[in-house]
């Protein structure tokens, strides 16, 4: 019989695990992860608005074609990870996308363009200062792939605190 090293043991951890393990590993300081609480999802919701913004043809359909698109192959990805944590993300995504609605109807698209970059650019501010504060980079520095993981890093510990598995 073989005896399994520490390494052949964290291969055998789910991807999702893997992702979710070192994606916690920047972010450990309780300021930081109050500032993630709050902006990443204000930052998930203002690419989904500025994706509504980008003019769709009307042979192809309408406003906010390009965020549905969006979203979709975010679920995708999400559904390779974990079916649960994706219904998750799919439910935060239906909100955002008739927030987004809403509010397109309300300002218009030139309105919410300028509402989705201002809050983009104020969220991002704020997440350098927590990462700043934890006194470790974005982990996205490392791999664009973790901007997918921080919104569903946030679903699984809501997850967890009301005693579903992931």
């Amino acid at each position: 019989m073989n005896a399994v090293s520490p390494e052949s043991r964290h291969d055998e951890r789910r991807e999702i695990d893997r992702w979710l393990g070192n994606y916690a590993e920047d972010h450990r300081n309780p300021t930081n992860i109050l500032i993630h609480w709050i902006c990443v999802p204000l930052i998930l919701w203002t690419v989904i608005a500025l994706l509504w913004v980008v003019p769709v043809p009307s042979s192809l359909g309408r406003p906010g074609l390009w965020a549905g698109v969006a979203m979709f192959l975010a679920f995708a990805f999400y559904m390779r990870l974990s079916r649960t944590l994706a219904f998750a993300m799919l439910a935060v995504f239906v909100v955002f996308g008739f927030v987004t609605e809403g509010l397109y109807r309300a300002l218009g698209a030139g309105g919410l363009l300028w509402l989705a970059v201002g809050v983009f650019v104020a969220a991002w501010v704020a997440q350098f200062v927590g990462h700043q504060i934890e006194g470790k980079r974005p982990s996205f520095l490392t791999d664009l792939a973790y901007l997918l993981i921080g919104p569903v890093w946030l679903a699984a510990k809501v997850l967890r605190r009301v005693g579903v598995s992931y």
